[in-house]
């Protein structure tokens, strides 16, 4: 599994995935196989170190002991005075410069305030005099390994410690493994220097990857073209404000900046749009350039070499769009020479720059807006004519022609621009049917297809300085620290994923990988198909330098790609977490030198005749042979939101490294955990620790839950009720089993040749389970693990149990035996306390049952027997369900009375109906013609053998057997049961009698009808021949469903 970061302790989504990889790696020691599951410890990146440097600020602020820290009962107070305040409109009175103040309302104030570090710190049950310790963040690296451990020992994983290890220069070994790896990534090309866009935050002034977040993980740079959309002429109103800021004009070109993903479509630009709520500001760009958009727009901006000054975004004058509204302005490529800005409510100020240029030939939301504007000028305060401009034919398409936003509009009834669900269907219909299928028809490209002329066009109107490329987070992102990223164009190292040939090798390892679900692979591919080069170098936080470079450490994704191979050799470098106290072989670190990984990891043969070092042979070959041993890994698990980043990297980095023989096999990626049906969450108390999990339920009974959560991609659920049953479930189970074995001499006995059908039906069942429990274990489906091996192996037991009381035998003591030791197998990857109890101290087993292997059927699987049993107990059923339906109808008036002394009547049919023959080869010839619809012309051969509507029935029902049951066609079409009716009746026939619960049954006549007349029959026990009723309850009976008649004496 993903090692765990180590800023706090394991939770339940921890548990969940580390129960994925732990019921695999018991299963596979049942096997017989060495399989290994190690642990470390990730304590790379930002988060420990942000939260050091708050806890740090806390300090200083509140004392060593936070003692003077505010109460949530201050900041109420402070809140409300700053509300009355407001209200007022005087300032607040302080009457002590250093109390605390807040600026939030008392409503929320009331809901609790944000958390400071330390009290973080004390929810994770840490001493509050303790707390001050973690401003070190490397005793956060001390602390919680140890830990994590604990928590896992006492889930009762199968964790090799000896190999575990913290990830940073903390472990010497570990860090040195790092830089080797990123030294041979930097030969191969795959690391390279120069600029690019990334996610980027000021206050840290760094690069903000994935693990550096708060929010926004799996967030990239989206690019656009930025159009300059000049100003030819201000209303009065705007002159008016800008005039009061003291912003002169003379001089300066100011433009609008709208931010485009279409730039081809710049030839139909109509008008410009501005939100009348948003507050733009109007920003010098330099040589006399003014930029008007929002000022998160421009911070974006001011970090990617488009402004005078890195990093400086103040605005040289503020203006609201209301007053721009009615300017005039020149829009590049725009087949109108002169157009004007108009207002438009759904613009957004946190998506783009907060201004619009406006194409509604191929805009859904442009074309609405614009007809909402020529409908309602006086509304929006505006004339009709500067919102009249007729969309111009700029893309041609097979389904929607030149019109395409106007026809997707009215073929989905849009009215209004609040439209928003079916406004967002339209622009998903228009773009990809532009952009796949549309052809120029205006300007330079002319007769081009858009995906080809769209590129042309941008690079046309950047070279001509009439736009820019732009680019900004498509989404919200706040580092660790805080601070609400941007996008910056830096230089930077970087890891140059998505790389065509790269790109291949990855594409081929994933082709070859086992991904457990199509999801997952879906994913991945997708993945592969957008992944760019990513940021690999930042200045803050906790890691390995880069070798070459460092000033620099590596971020903390990039250092978790391929320590998996590290965990096969880490036991010979070192014995602890942190690399303090020498490993088995006794060697240095300054020992373990580029060269010496490459040997170990990567050298093509065992010759060593180059390599200058002091590790012996001897050394050398045992780790080398080690890691040949366990690589390549075979399964990887961890939640799916890994899989933009971290699990692709996994497998990018393999391809790179290592040769194809030691590329992964598997990876498995589990949906999140929800806790009793609702999302996990501290603030609203639905959460809970690996620790208290186990403290709650006990260690297999949260196991079991874990394991019936689900094995899908989607989110699982952890159900406390369900842990709650497995502790009852278990404890009877063992209660049964100690009873029954200490009083085993009660049980009967016998060899196997003595079996009656019930011994012979559970023997053949535990048989069935034991198959079908393996396949899911194989499988990894561990939920189905559960059912067959748990729930529906005791149920088993059960009916078995059940049975021979009824029938005065009583189970057989060998069967029993069998049973409890199987249980225990079956169960051990999952509940292996609860397995290691009943193997030991019930049956008195000498040796671990951790080192059993996993049981196997011991004789084939009976399919005669196995549907025999299926059939007695279908038939107990339907004779209490036909005593059911007496008593239903006894409240109603019928004379039957259960309590009187009653028959039972089972009328048995020989043969099918001769009927249904031509029936089944009017069938057989349509499925094997693929073909099996009920056509006009099928029904017309229906109706040619006969009765169309009781035809059409039975064929009805031999589809829903082929079709929806996937019977075998054999099965279905020749229609011969597999065991013998008539010895199974008269065999089980004392369970059958006592089928009814509250009838007081004292006769059983068990009756075979004849084959040519059935009208009459045959007394299966007498031989009595007998009338057999033309009622049509028993006519119907068919072989296997006999028909059933109880009846007063």
């Amino acid at each position: 599994m993903a090692y765990p970061y180590m800023n706090g302790v394991l939770h339940a989504g921890h548990c969940f995935t580390l129960s994925k990889v732990e019921f695999a790696t018991g299963y596979e020691r049942m096997l017989g196989k060495n399989a290994l599951f190690p642990l470390g410890f990730h304590c790379t990146g930002m988060p420990i170190k942000a939260c050091a440097d708050k806890l740090t600020r806390e300090i200083e602020q509140f004392g060593e002991n936070f003692e003077n820290a505010p109460t949530p009962e201050e900041e109420a107070a402070v809140a409300a005075a700053a509300e009355e305040a407001e209200k007022s409109k005087k300032p607040a009175t302080k009457t002590d410069p250093s109390k605390f103040t807040a600026k939030k309302s008392k409503a929320v104030a009331k809901q609790g305030r944000a958390k400071y570090q330390f009290e973080i710190m004390l929810q994770l049950g840490i001493p509050r005099e303790e707390v001050s310790k973690f401003a070190d963040p490397f005793y956060w690296v001390e602390y919680f390994p140890p830990l994590c451990q604990r928590d896992c020992n006492s889930f009762g994983a199968r964790i090799d410690w000896r190999r575990s290890f913290v990830t940073t220069n903390a472990n010497p070994y570990y860090d040195s493994f790092i830089r080797w790896n990123m030294n041979r990534l930097r030969e191969a090309g795959k690391i390279k220097f120069g600029k690019r866009y990334t996610i980027f935050s000021a206050k840290d002034n760094q690069p903000c990857m994935d693990h550096d977040r708060q929010v926004g993980e799996a967030v990239n740079p989206q690019e656009y073209t930025a159009i300059k959309i000049k100003v030819t002429e201000w209303p009065e109103a705007a002159q008016k404000v800008l005039s009061e800021q003291s912003f002169d004009l003379n001089g300066k070109s100011v433009y609008l900046i709208a931010a485009t993903l279409r730039p081809e479509t710049m030839y139909g630009q109509t008008c410009c749009f501005v939100s009348p709520k948003i507050e733009y500001g109007i920003f010098d760009a330099g040589n006399n350039d003014y930029y008007i958009c929002t000022e998160r727009a421009f911070k974006n901006m001011s970090f990617q070499d488009l402004t005078p000054v890195r990093g400086y975004y103040q605005a040289s004058a503020k203006i609201s769009g209301s007053v721009i509204i009615g300017a005039k302005i020149k829009a590049p490529l725009s087949v109108y020479p002169e157009l004007r800005v108009l207002p438009m409510e759904t613009v957004l100020a946190n998506k783009g720059t907060g201004v619009v240029t406006s194409v509604p030939s191929n805009s859904p939301d442009d074309y609405i807006t614009a007809i909402d504007l020529q409908n309602k000028p006086e509304y929006y305060k505006i004339e009709r004519e500067w919102a009249s401009f007729e969309p111009v034919a700029i893309i041609e398409t097979p389904t929607y022609g030149t019109v395409t936003a106007k026809t997707i509009i009215e073929q989905l009834k849009v009215k209004s621009p609040k439209d928003k669900d079916a406004l967002a269907q339209a622009k998903e219909l228009a773009y990809k049917e532009d952009f796949y299928q549309g052809v120029m028809v205006i300007g330079k490209y002319k007769g081009e297809k858009v995906e080809d002329a769209k590129p042309k066009v941008k690079a046309d109107l950047i070279a001509s300085n009439e736009a820019f490329v732009y680019d900004e987070p498509e989404g919200l992102v706040i580092s660790r620290s805080g601070d609400e990223c941007v996008v910056s164009l830096q230089d930077q190292w970087y890891t140059d994923y998505g790389e065509d040939s790269w790109r291949a090798k990855a594409e081929q390892c994933l082709s070859q990988m086992n991904t457990y679900s199509p999801e997952t692979k879906h994913g991945f591919e997708k993945v592969l198909g957008w992944l760019k080069n990513w940021a690999l170098s930042r200045s803050y936080g906790l890691g390995t330098k880069i070798p070459w470079d460092p000033q620099y450490l590596v971020e903390s994704l990039s250092d978790s790609t391929i320590y998996m191979a590290y965990y096969t050799i880490s036991h010979f470098l070192h014995s602890d977490f942190y690399g303090r106290e020498k490993g088995l072989l006794d060697i240095k670190v300054e020992e373990m030198t580029d060269e010496v990984w490459d040997f170990v990891f990567t050298n093509p043969t065992d010759d060593m005749s180059n390599l200058n070092t002091t590790i012996s042979k001897d050394k050398l070959m045992k780790m080398r042979h080690e890691f040949q041993y366990f690589y390549p890994l075979d399964v990887r698990v961890s939640g799916k939101d890994l899989i933009p980043n971290h699990l692709t990297f996994f497998i990018y980095v393999h391809t790179a490294i290592f040769p194809e023989e030691f590329w992964p096999r598997g990876i498995r990626a589990n949906g999140h955990l929800m806790l009793n049906n609702e999302k996990m969450s501290k603030s609203t108390g639905n959460f809970m620790t690996l620790e208290e999990i186990v403290k709650k339920f006990g260690a297999d009974a949260a196991r079991i839950a874990l394991a019936d959560a689900g094995d899908t991609f989607e989110d699982a659920n952890f159900d406390e009720s369900n842990a709650n049953a497995a502790i009852l479930r278990l404890y009877n189970l063992k209660e049964w089993m100690e009873e029954v074995i200490k009083n085993d001499s009660e049980l009967r006995t016998g060899s196997a040749d003595e079996y009656n059908f019930f011994d012979l039906a559970f023997a053949n069942e535990m048989n069935e389970l034991i198959a079908a429990t393996k396949d899911n274990y194989e499988n990894a489906w561990y939920k189905g693990a559960l059912k067959s091996g748990l729930f529906d192996f005791q149920s088993a037991r059960d009916y078995y149990r059940e049975s021979t009381t009824s029938v005065g035998t009583g189970m057989h003591k060998e069967l029993v035996r069998r049973y409890i030791e199987v249980q225990a197998l079956l169960l051990t990857p999952i509940a292996p306390h609860f397995a290691e109890y009943v193997w030991r101290d019930i049956l008195g087993k000498n040796e671990s049952v951790q080192y059993a292997h996993f049981p196997k059927v011991d004789s084939p699987i009976n399919k005669s027997i196995s549907d025999a049993l299926a059939y007695v107990r279908n038939l107990s059923r339907s004779a209490r369900e036909t005593e059911g339906a007496l008593l239903k109808k006894k409240k109603k008036g019928n004379d039957f009375d259960p309590k009187k002394p009653s028959k039972l009547s089972l009328y048995i049919s020989l043969a099918f109906p001769k009927w249904q023959d031509e029936y089944i080869e009017v069938v057989r010839d349509a499925f094997e013609n693929l073909s099996l619809d009920f056509t006009p012309d099928f029904k017309q051969k229906i109706a040619k053998i006969g009765d169309v509507k009781r035809g059409m029935q039975f064929v009805n029902t031999l589809k829903t057997k082929l079709t929806v049951e996937k019977l075998p066609p054999n099965t279905v079409f020749n229609r011969k049961l597999t065991f013998s009716e008539v010895d199974t009746v008269k065999t089980t026939v004392t369970l059958l009698k006592k089928s009814p619960q509250a009838t007081k049954i004292e006769e059983i006549q068990l009756i075979a009808i004849d084959e040519n007349d059935n009208t009459k029959g045959k007394d299966i026990i007498s031989g009595e021949e007998v009338e057999v009723p033309s009622v049509k309850q028993v006519q119907e009976a068919v072989p296997g469903q006999p028909a059933i008649v109880i009846a007063n004496i």
